[in-house]
């Protein structure tokens, strides 16, 4: 397996990333699990794809919605190593382990499930942004899936970059709607500029990203499953698993 992380400048982002992949490891002993990044850190991926040589490898990127790198970069990627022969794993969410793990992440920052304050309560799940309608779609359905976990408190979508609304624009919407105790909900896999930014314009809970929960291990290798069962390795064009 390939892990494909997005790359960040702040240091806590590699670590988080390393840690979530030690996880990984412990839960399918043997399996060969490898890092590279799209840009910023090392390994690149690049580098890593080279690394392997002529053998096999499933790539898992390690990004929540569909989007440029999953759809140009980690392609790209692929076909400058032709005798590599790969199959590429759907992004990781939407998926019902992603909400379980964005809720907990919030019950770790101080959310509760009391139901006589859940008319005053909202959440703002805040990701990085994207200009492909296929990023907001799937974002919006985790947003969805995570307001049903809440017992249907309102969960809004959110952005740091690239789309709308932006995480103060989705703070005063649903104070317009009477809804003062919001608590953000951070919708990256690990720490960096874009999280660092949304939870700064938290009122309240502002729970940590995602980073090496025991539910996204478990997804990683759900994913890296799903793409084997999906088709034969093919080289050197490859398509997105569908499975």
């Amino acid at each position: 397996m390939v892990a494909v992380a997005h790359g960040s400048r702040d240091p806590r982002a590699l670590r988080t990333v390393t840690a979530l992949l030690d996880l990984v490891r412990e839960l399918r002993p043997g399996l060969d699990v490898r890092l590279g990044h799209i840009e910023i850190d090392e390994p690149a991926l690049p580098a890593t794809l080279a690394e392997l040589g002529a053998g096999r490898a499933v790539l898992v990127p390690l990004l929540l919605s569909r989007g440029y790198h999953v759809k140009q970069d980690i392609p790209a990627a692929v076909a400058d190593t032709p005798r590599l022969r790969t199959r590429v794993a759907r992004p990781l969410g939407p998926h019902p382990l992603l909400v379980e793990a964005l809720y907990e992440r919030l019950v770790e920052a101080g959310w509760d499930d009391d139901p006589r304050a859940r008319g005053t309560r909202g959440v703002v799940l805040a990701g990085a942004g994207s200009r492909d309608p296929e990023s907001a779609a799937d974002t919006r359905r985790t947003a969805a899936m995570l307001g049903e976990r809440l017992g249907g408190v309102p969960v809004i979508p959110a952005y740091a970059s690239a789309a709308a609304p932006t995480v103060p624009e989705a703070l005063r919407a649903l104070a317009a709607r009477g809804r003062h105790r919001v608590a953000i909900a951070s919708y990256f896999t690990a720490p960096g500029r874009f999280a660092t930014q949304s939870a700064a314009h938290a009122r309240g809970v502002a729970a940590a990203p995602l980073g090496a929960h025991p539910a996204v291990a478990r997804l990683v290798l759900h994913r890296y499953d799903q793409a084997l069962a999906a088709a034969p390795f093919a080289a050197p064009h490859r398509e997105l698993a569908t499975a």
